[in-house]
């Protein structure tokens, strides 16, 4: 019998029926029908996103290396497993190229999510191996420099850039070619719990689902990874946190009375609450909770952090009163902008590459098991979803 996990409760095929498809099910973006199996992560509306059955919460204080190693494996390392596979990723953080005069001929007004995408493209080009996990992890390695190279030369600081150290960690060597004047050890505290609160969030949301389609083409890992990047550059997926901080300057006070004003202002406007809502979770996103509890600890003065302090108490009150939102809770969004800003961070525009930075470990490790361990490693065929015409009728040229 094989058993499917599918938010948090067992499926067995011997029912044999997930989804009673009708009409009112096309043109809705396949919003809650079932298309395949994920191994690396499901999300509960009580409990959200959990990584190969962990809780997330569970997880938030790891290193991102052994998160990493879990999303490839299934289980959590060893001591002498992470030191092996730190040492592996190491051996394969070398760049096979130099990313400066790429970077160099792109337009510095382009959108940072774009240069990701040119960037991961760039090293599939200079060195695709054509086998799914070694090019996963491969990426997975040369993320942190190429992250910091993309920093260093969109914002014009081209000089002096130092040598990549492959023996450092993840963080430390983006922290090390990036060289801002702050405080290093809360720059890389909450660049790691960001990294691991990010990394995958089931098999369905967008920028996951276009990669895997993409590969399932049989398009390199790096064609599949770059597609996943434009998509999670959008506004209505992973470019809500760089809007969400937007938002939160606009705020611009911590007052419980002027907040409750401003957010009832932008719902008469029409305009989103950002920060606010999940289409699954039904209660606060546990990465939120993290996230709010690392603020508390590090910045719990920090104008911003107090914005966001008064927000999560009166926006989910405000949004209530909807009875069509059926989640008006904090979600992820809502204080990674203000941590990200607390530590230097200032400018939102690259938030988003963060955000695709960690989901490169959780697209890699579902894109390998797609193709290679789904259907007793057959892989999953080529995505083609059914689409009946409309508007349309036979007609001939006269």
């Amino acid at each position: 019998m094989t058993e499917l996990a599918y938010i948090g409760e067992t499926v067995t095929d011997e029912a044999n029926h997930l989804l009673d498809l009708t009409e009112s099910h096309l043109d809705i973006g396949m919003r809650g029908v079932p298309v395949g199996t994920c191994r690396t992560s499901f999300v509960t509306p009580g409990e959200g996103v959990h990584y190969c059955g962990y809780p997330i919460t569970e997880l938030a204080g790891m290193v991102p290396e052994d998160v990493v190693y879990l999303l490839h494996n299934k289980e959590l390392p060893t001591p002498e497993q992470s030191e092996a596979f730190r040492a592996d990723l190491a051996r394969r953080a070398v760049m096979p190229g130099d990313l400066g005069p790429i970077f160099s001929a792109l337009p510095k007004d382009g959108h940072p999510m774009d240069w990701l995408a040119v960037g991961i493209q760039t090293l599939g080009m200079w060195d695709s191996a054509n086998d799914w996990k070694e090019d996963a992890l491969n990426l997975v390695a040369r993320m942190p420099r190429l992250m910091g190279m993309l920093f260093r030369y969109r914002e014009g600081r081209t000089e002096g850039i130092p040598n990549d150290d492959p023996s450092l960690s993840m963080i430390e060597r983006f922290t090390n070619t990036l060289q801002l004047d702050v405080d290093q050890e809360k720059l890389a505290r909450v660049l790691s719990v960001y990294l691991v609160l990010h990394m995958d969030h089931g098999g369905g949301n967008l920028s996951t689902f276009v990669g895997k389609a993409v590969a399932s083409g049989h398009a390199t890992l790096y064609s599949a990874m770059a597609s996943s990047m434009n998509a999670l550059s959008g506004p209505l997926h992973g470019r809500a946190n760089q809007s969400c901080l937007e938002f939160v300057l606009r705020v611009g006070t911590s007052d419980p009375e002027e907040v409750e004003q401003f957010v009832r202002g932008e719902l008469a406007a029409g305009r989103p609450v950002f920060g606010f809502g999940h289409a699954v979770l039904r209660s606060e996103d546990p990465r939120a909770t993290a996230q709010f509890a690392l603020g508390e600890e590090i910045c719990p003065d920090d104008e911003n952090f107090r914005i966001i302090r008064t927000l999560r108490e009166v926006a989910p009150r405000v949004l209530a009163e909807n009875p069509k939102i059926s989640n008006p809770n904090a979600n992820v969004d809502i204080a990674s902008g203000a941590l990200l800003h607390h530590v230097g961070l200032k400018n939102p525009s690259y938030y988003t590459t963060f955000f695709g930075w960690a989901r490169v470990a959780g697209i890699g490790a579902q894109i390998f098991d797609e193709r290679v361990v789904m259907r007793n490693g057959k892989g999953v065929p080529i995505y083609r979803p059914k689409y009946f015409a409309r508007d349309q009728e036979l007609r001939h040229v006269e």
